[in-house]
């Protein structure tokens, strides 16, 4: 068995080790969700924790981890009446991100629930986590219908299975960890409120706290057992005082005045719902619990709403996550300054003994500095664009003009406000990732017929099953009710949902593009699409093209946030060379396909069609747009052009794409409900 890195070695990473430790104390805090870039010492701390928390005595034989003192009634291996009692240690079990449904909430044996009436239940991965902690590495790409089901067992305790009229349920209490890397997409809002706290983790930019990083990371490879042996005292205190702060937890007072406070500060940030109101009062008992206190201070919940507030604050995929402070002390003060008879719950200054309750324990040689409070999301955000935007207004006089008025490279300027689309969907049946988009075959959504299983069976289809079984009962020597089932009988679903696409955004840059309110409504336009693109799970690329070549701003990802970063530094100006984007970006399609061959692509491609520069340029983009319509990908051109001469290039790039075109005036929601009947009309017509 490998050597957890001890807990009390790691450096730095103060709010991580905090929320951890708040949770270990309280699980009904909620868990905690790991934000940050890779190689931050994440998933270490995760498995340096279970090594802290007590052990757990379990009903012997119990394959669900009953509590001897308390056996759960509806256990599936129970009753559990005077059975023997054993100790173990508290599990890790981790998720995988590649974790089919059964796996994770366990599987029932289809064929003997059929034929012999039996609850067949193999347990998944939600019953090895009870009494324990359940650590999902990359959250943020599970498949939704798994986040769903795991943030629901987290939510109620228990793990519900229902198929074919055959039930069962089981305990699930665990503490949730998720980790993930925001560059590689973000959660649904919905479901980062169902992390009870947050933490924002980046590396140390501290030249000590770097060289005591590797120091102990060496130590630790080169002999494991040794270096955990020299921090054996330190992690021998701390679980001591977890124990400690668990006992104290039930004794905590939180009084009016921090419930007072509490409740101000949520709505003074506006977050949904009363869920974080409820967090908040947890982890501000759990804090006072961890300093040794019984009272609840100003100091509790202040930490408590920086770890429980920023995430829940987060409305659309281009809200930067954080908590304004100086906003929240205001808050706090006043909320304080309107309750002062409530004692020492409203505190301002924290102070008393056992303060600081909200700092993790400072063990071992090195003076951690705390994890730097600038977020990977701030350090990406582009500075000045407001004095861009303002600068940048007379860059470029007509859109009309020749190219040669925007030979120069421009200031990138602010997108215009994004707005509401309708759906734009890939023609056809695929068979890609879940999503929101196209219609494909999945795993879940409508049945839509049955065939024989392919491996485990998932989804029983019931009539067809029985049909199958039906004609061999007098064969089988059936003699009683029950219908003699055997595995050949057994039919799977299939069900017809939908999928995400890649949208593969190709955008004109060139100096005809280079006017500030036109390409600030384009970047408007492109920012709505992105939007759009987040809430139906799609991965997302950029393309840009200007100067004589095409550059691949943003290669094919699940995060719209580094596509819109990206799209709102973009600069512009110079020729426009149409060909060398629409070939860039088939050159993007074909790699993509070999990485992801069921993942169908949406191209949309944002210009005036002005094509410039080299010979024949014209020529050279239709042959390039006609690369498209001969590998049948479904395209929209959005058609930037303006002014009092209009050319129609535009539609004419369209044609050849075998898509269709749109104005940049047209493109609102009404006008793209239009467009999605013509997108699907021409790849109808095409087809036959």
């Amino acid at each position: 068995m490998t050597t957890p890195y001890p807990f009390t070695a790691l450096v730095g990473q103060d709010d991580l080790r905090l929320a951890l430790l708040l949770n270990a104390v309280s699980p009904a805090v909620g868990g905690v969700l790991v934000r940050g870039e890779k190689g931050t010492a994440k998933s270490t701390a995760v498995r340096a924790l279970s090594a802290l928390l007590p052990q757990v005595p379990v009903v012997a034989g119990c394959r669900f981890s009953c509590d001897p003192a308390a056996p759960d009634p509806a256990c599936p291996d129970g009753p559990h009446d005077a059975a023997g009692a054993s100790v173990r240690d508290a599990r890790m079990v981790e998720l995988p991100v590649g974790a089919s449904e059964d796996r994770l909430v366990g599987a029932l044996d289809i064929e003997r629930a059929l034929a012999e009436g039996v609850k067949a239940f193999e347990p998944g991965l939600l019953a090895d986590a009870h009494r324990g902690i359940l650590y999902v590495d990359e959250v943020n790409l599970l498949h939704d219908h798994l986040v769903d089901l795991l943030l629901d067992a987290a939510a109620m305790g228990a793990s519900y299975v229902e198929r074919e009229g055959v039930s069962v349920r089981h305990a699930a209490r665990f503490l949730l960890v998720g980790t993930m890397n925001p560059e590689e997409g973000e959660l649904r809002p919905q479901l980062l409120d169902r992390f009870g706290l947050t933490v924002e983790v980046a590396a140390s930019r501290e030249t000590d706290q770097r060289v005591e990083v590797v120091r102990r990371r060496l130590a630790y490879d080169d002999d494991a057992e040794g270096f955990a042996a020299r921090w054996h005292d330190e992690e021998s205190a701390l679980r001591t005082r977890i124990v400690a702060a668990r006992a104290l937890l039930p004794q905590v007072r939180l009084g009016d005045g921090a419930l007072r406070q509490i409740a101000a500060t949520c709505a003074a940030f506006e977050v949904d719902g009363m869920r974080a109101d409820i967090v908040m009062a947890r982890t501000a008992t759990a804090l006072a619990a961890w300093a040794g206190r019984t009272d609840v201070l100003a100091e509790d919940v202040r930490q408590a709403a920086l770890l429980a507030l920023p995430h829940r604050r987060r409305r659309n995929p281009f809200d930067a996550p954080g908590l304004d402070e100086d906003k929240l002390d205001d808050t706090l003060e006043q909320s304080a300054g309107d309750d002062e008879g409530d004692g020492g719950d409203d505190d301002p200054d924290g102070g008393g003994p056992g303060g600081g309750g909200g700092q993790p324990p400072q063990d071992g040689p090195d003076s951690p500095e705390g994890t730097p409070e600038n977020t990977p999301e701030a350090s990406d955000a582009p500075a000045g664009d407001g004095e861009a935007g303002q600068d940048s207004g007379n860059e470029d006089s007509s859109p009309a003009r020749a190219p040669a008025a925007g030979g120069g490279e421009q200031q990138a300027v602010r997108a215009a406000e994004p707005f509401r689309t309708k759906m734009l969907s890939v023609p056809g049946l695929g068979e890609g990732a879940a999503g929101r988009r196209s219609r494909a075959r999945t795993e879940h959504g409508r049945t839509t017929g049955a065939r024989r299983p392919q491996g485990a069976l998932t989804k029983l289809h019931l009539a067809a099953t029985v049909q199958a079984a039906a004609p061999h009962q007098r064969a089988r020597g059936r003699s009683g009710r029950g219908l003699v089932v055997r595995r050949d009988d057994l039919r799977q679903a299939t069900r017809e949902g939908r999928e995400g696409n890649l949208v593969l955004f190709v955008v004109d840059a060139s100096g005809s593009m280079a006017a500030r309110q036109r390409m600030s409504a384009v970047k408007g336009a492109v920012l709505s699409l992105l939007l759009d693109a987040y809430q139906r799970r799609d991965k997302v690329g950029l393309v840009t093209f200007r100067g004589a070549d095409a550059d691949v701003a943003l290669p094919p990802t699940s995060s719209v946030d580094a596509a819109a970063a990206r799209l709102e530094t973009l600069p512009t100006g110079g020729r426009t060379p149409v060909a060398a984007g629409l070939l860039k970006a088939h050159e993007v399609l074909r790699v993509e396909r070999m990485r992801d061959p069921a993942r169908r692509p949406l191209v949309v491609v944002v210009t005036d069609g002005r094509a410039t520069g080299g010979v024949e340029p014209v020529a050279r983009a239709g042959r390039a747009a006609r690369l498209f319509a001969a590998a049948q990908i479904a395209s929209v051109v959005v058609d930037c052009e303006s002014g009092p001469v209009r050319l129609g290039l535009a539609g004419q790039l369209a044609g050849e794409l075998g898509g269709t075109a749109v104005t940049l005036d047209e493109l609102r929601a009404e006008s793209i409900a239009g467009l999605v009947k013509d997108v699907q009309g021409t790849r109808t017509r095409s087809v036959a």
